[in-house]
């Protein structure tokens, strides 16, 4: 009897052939197809085939010894056909790939248990419905198989990105998918199918970074890098149940995690269903990729393109995993070379009795207010009332005897991760990612802040009412007490992320710490970073009389009457809107304080971490955040003449931009710190 090789076409019946073993070697070639999932690998022209390919069965194919064997047999052939199915499913089982192990036709077949027994049933079921609905099965099958075909080819040209998203993206021909049908005609049944599954689960895997990419690109100005962002999720899912609340953000995080392991099934079984295909006819598959290769080639040699001039070839998932991997490994040669920078600091040997001496005896107080960017200042949705709020707010801390230079520097981060903002301020490093964070925290190079410490005549004091949680970074930046987000004395309603008002936060640094004279007559460094113009700017707190703050509770019929998070999120124009708004009440609130409980040896750093999210700062927005420092002293401005920047709280669009990085050193050195390098 003739042998049966997987994935190959079963044999056509001769006239030397027997009846009965003919229609065995049929059914072991339909249960192998029936445990992949797929329809049965002939190559004879079956009913099947046809009704996959769309056309009746060539009655050529048909010989008619076959008609007058099946005849004959009739019942008695389909009884021996259903016991073989079940003897070549475990022949192949056995074989693991080999040739198909005749089967006895005689004697008593063991019986299947398990999960054997019910799949057996399941294809006996599937099979006898089919028989039952021919066109129906036939219609269903074909359906599936686009499906599959639409969904693969989806997921080697998508885009990474949501700027020019859209159907002309997905109208391309993917490399990466004639090359994988071509190596799917040649591979015997098994290795196919292994290797079609790990196709589609790597094609899930680019999938789920591509809608990172998306949403990395929209809040964060940058690609998701597999290797450090992972850690982020968490943030992210704080930030969602503050903004969202409990039961949303549980509701979200589920969805996602069903909808990720849907996409990997999905796509592993696509793959595995288009490569059964090709293999079941391989002459129109090979003819088929052939032409599909030629056409490729063509667009591509000749730069074809289709709709909105998107080009019709398409390497896309070849390139990202070229990009990705060069990605990976610039990432890991970075940490070790970061390493080294870190070691190198100016400043690392300097005495204390070198550190700022131009402003020992003076009360400094360094504030970030959050996402306050160039745009800003310059949009023109937001603009406008933010430069009317920093115009009045310089007339008035001008009356009060302060004046300000401002100038631009360039953050180390967009969006979000404000914490790289913070320390590339205060480090001089650039530090734009969290390995590069950990290793600073880490290190002993010296801070802006931690200088202050050294010279042994400051106070250091931070207030943070974003920080919930153990902050070690308090030992890198040289503080001697911290107030968290749970030190306050807060009583009032949360403005989504942010737990309590700008407003609030520095009456309580006024009342804690500020009021107070430090002991032993040293004087005092602060550092605070404020939080009411976090997104998603809603709702936005209001001033009210300080002598009214009490202990917040005066918030709470603000914060009812304020927008909901879930409005300004979906609507973009409102949300740039509300961002102004928000930016406007945290420099009120504190140049307010400045006129209100400053002295004439108050001397204010202040300036944003980094730009708002693309959606609000624009897909090509640069990363710059205005910083400004106040005093009533001429000296400490006089300090600074040679910086070239604008008078007033609003730097001029031409102002000096330097990297964020830059500012540690121009700082020390412009308030009498002495270099004295360190370079191990």
């Amino acid at each position: 009897m003739p042998v049966a090789e997987p994935g190959d076409a079963a044999p056509e019946a001769t006239a030397e052939t027997d009846t009965a073993p003919e229609k065995t070697v049929e059914s072991e070639t339909e249960a192998e197809a029936a445990e992949a999932g797929t329809e049965p690998e002939a190559g004879d022209g079956t009913e099947s085939e046809a009704a996959e390919a769309g056309t009746e069965p060539e009655a050529a194919d048909r010989t008619e010894p076959e008609s007058e064997a099946a005849a004959a047999v009739g019942t008695e052939t389909q009884a021996a056909a259903a016991v073989g199915t079940e003897a070549a499913v475990d022949a192949d089982d056995a074989g693991a790939g080999s040739e198909s192990v005749p089967v006895p036709e005689d004697g008593p077949r063991p019986r299947r248990r398990g999960w054997a027994a019910w799949s057996g049933r399941l294809r006996e079921r599937r099979q006898a419905w089919r028989d039952a609905h021919p066109t129906a099965s036939s219609a269903l099958s074909i359906g599936v198989t686009v499906l599959c075909a639409v969904l693969v080819i989806a997921a080697l040209v998508m885009p990474n990105s949501l700027v020019g998203f859209g159907p002309s993206k997905f109208l391309r021909i993917p490399s990466e998918g004639v090359i994988a049908a071509a190596v799917a005609l040649v591979l015997p049944r098994r290795p196919r199918i292994v290797l079609a599954v790990v196709f589609g689960v790597v094609l899930g895997a680019l999938t789920l970074i591509n809608f990172m990419d998306m949403g990395f690109y929209e809040y964060l100005g940058r690609n998701f890098n597999p290797v450090l962002d992972w850690s982020l999720l968490s943030d992210a899912e704080s930030y969602l149940e503050d903004t969202l609340g409990r039961t949303a953000t549980v509701a979200v995080s589920v969805s996602a995690v069903v909808l990720l392991l849907l996409l990997f099934v999905l796509l592993a079984l696509a793959t595995v269903r288009l490569s059964n295909l090709l293999a079941r006819h391989p002459g129109r598959a090979t003819r088929g990729t052939l032409i599909a290769g030629v056409v490729w080639i063509t667009c591509s040699s000749f730069g074809l393109q289709g709709f909105n001039g998107v080009p019709l070839a398409s390497d896309r998932t070849a390139v990202a995993l070229k990009v990705r991997s060069q990605q990976v490994r610039d990432t890991l040669r970075d940490e070790a070379d970061f390493r080294k920078v870190a070691k190198v600091d100016a400043f690392g040997n300097t005495p204390p009795d070198q550190l700022l001496t131009s402003l020992r005896g003076k009360d400094v107080v360094f504030t970030f207010i959050e996402s306050y960017g160039r745009s800003a200042i310059e949009d023109p949705i937001e603009a406008p009332g933010v430069d009317n709020t920093l115009a009045v707010r310089t007339q008035a801390l001008a009356k009060a005897g302060y004046h300000a230079k401002s100038g631009w520097l360039t953050s180390a981060t967009y969006g979000g991760s404000s914490w790289l903002g913070h320390s590339t301020t205060m480090s001089g490093l650039w530090v734009s990612n969290q390995q590069r964070y950990r290793t600073v925290m880490a290190s002993d190079h010296l801070s802006i802040t931690k200088a202050f410490q050294k010279t042994g005549d400051f106070d250091t004091v931070g207030v943070m009412p974003g920080i919930q949680k153990g902050w070690p970074e308090q030992s890198y930046y040289g503080l001697d007490k911290v107030y968290n987000a749970f030190q306050l004395g807060y009583k009032g309603p949360k403005f989504s992320w942010s737990t309590m008002p700008d407003q609030y936060a520095l009456q309580q640094f006024q009342d804690r710490v500020h009021s107070k004279k430090p002991a032993d007559g040293k004087s005092r460094m602060s550092f605070l970073i404020l939080t009411s113009s976090h997104q998603p700017w809603a709702p936005i707190p209001k001033m009210v009389p300080w002598d009214q703050l009490g202990d917040g509770s005066v918030f709470n019929a603000i914060q009812k009457a304020g927008n909901k998070a879930s409005d300004v999120i979906a609507d973009t124009t409102k949300s740039r809107q509300e961002y102004g708004k928000s930016v406007q009440y945290s420099v009120t609130a504190l140049t307010e304080w400045l006129e209100r409980y400053g002295n004439d040896n108050t001397v204010l750093v202040f300036l944003g971490d980094h730009q708002p999210i693309a959606r609000v700062s624009g897909n090509h927005a640069s990363r710059d955040v205005p910083i400004s420092i106040v005093a009533k002293d001429p000296k400490v401005l006089d300090a600074i003449d040679s910086w070239n920047w604008t008078d007033g709280l609003r730097p001029a669009h031409n102002a000096p931009v330097w990297k964020m990085s830059a500012f540690r050193d121009k700082f020390l050195a412009a308030y009498g710190s002495t270099p004295h390098p360190k370079t191990n």
